[in-house]
């Protein structure tokens, strides 16, 4: 784990339409339809000036700690001025403070694995705008790195 600061920066994607929870599995469904869409529907290939090819995953808007509701998005990094096509939505995140994670192996395994992890973890979380970002080294889904950023207090 590394403690590193970065910088705000705003994503064009897909946000479930409610907020889910980790309760009974209800995430990992609510989550793996988000990102069945926004594949079907061939979603980064539709955002204007997108700043590379790496795709984002968002955990946001906690109502607690990882047991209770959160919103999640997907999409990619854009310059803030960058219009937002009809039927996608943006999402700005903000300076933050994060513990930056890499799952390493098959997904979504090693990403659940990661997430089981953090949660039993003594993290000094802030829940505040937690996300993975799938970029190169995530496209052999049986060997993949994916980091994860975990927003914490200081």
């Amino acid at each position: 784990m590394e403690k590193i600061t970065v910088e705000g920066f705003r994503l064009i994607g897909l946000e479930l339409a409610k907020k889910t929870s980790n309760v009974n599995g209800q995430s990992s469904i609510d989550c793996g339809r988000l990102w069945q869409q926004f594949e079907e529907e061939q979603v980064a290939d539709r955002i204007p000036g997108r700043q590379d090819d790496a795709v984002y995953a968002v955990y946001y808007d906690y109502e607690g700690d990882y047991t209770q509701p959160f919103s999640y998005f997907i999409g990619c990094k854009v310059a803030t001025e960058t219009v937002v096509p009809p039927g996608l939505q943006a999402l700005v995140l903000p300076l933050q403070n994060y513990l930056k994670i890499v799952a390493k192996g098959r997904i979504p395994d090693c990403i659940a694995n990661a997430w089981k992890n953090i949660w039993q973890s003594a993290a000094p979380r802030s829940y505040g705008y937690d996300f993975e970002v799938y970029g190169n080294r995530s496209q052999d889904w049986n060997d993949a790195e994916v980091e994860i950023f975990l927003s914490i207090s200081s």
